[in-house]
């Protein structure tokens, strides 16, 4: 799987580092979320997903295989 992140979307909301923190960070200045791995492992799945469905702004978005 491949996450994907529309970083001019987010409105830093700070969801998605509730949902997956192994996953996303916020940055320090403004609170945009990070990506930190853009092909997490299956353990992760469960998180990003639903990271993806709380995500304000839909700027999250699962690429599975």
């Amino acid at each position: 799987m491949r996450v994907e992140l529309d970083v001019p979307k987010c409105v830093a909301s700070g969801q998605c580092v509730m949902a997956a923190p192994d996953v996303f960070d916020q940055r320090d200045d403004d609170g945009v979320a990070i990506l930190l791995q853009e092909h997490p492992g299956e353990e992760l799945l469960d998180d990003v997903r639903e990271a993806v469905a709380v995500c304000p702004a839909a700027a999250i978005r699962l690429v599975e295989r």
